[in-house]
């Protein structure tokens, strides 16, 4: 599972090496790849959303 954490880390900040992006697609279980990506936007949103809040007082 930390390997498809790695890889969608990757993904989202665009540094992912082209190699590790074809083994991804050729052995990677689709799903965890979606799930992942989805839970970590999620995230990342409730994150943004949470400075925000804090910034704003």
């Amino acid at each position: 599972m930390w390997g498809v954490i790695k890889s969608v880390l990757a993904a989202f900040l665009g540094v992912q090496r082209d190699q590790q992006r074809r083994e991804d697609f050729e052995k990677g279980n689709p799903l965890a790849f979606i799930v992942t990506g989805i839970v970590m936007g999620v995230l990342l949103v409730a994150i943004i959303a949470l400075v925000a809040f804090l910034a704003a007082g």
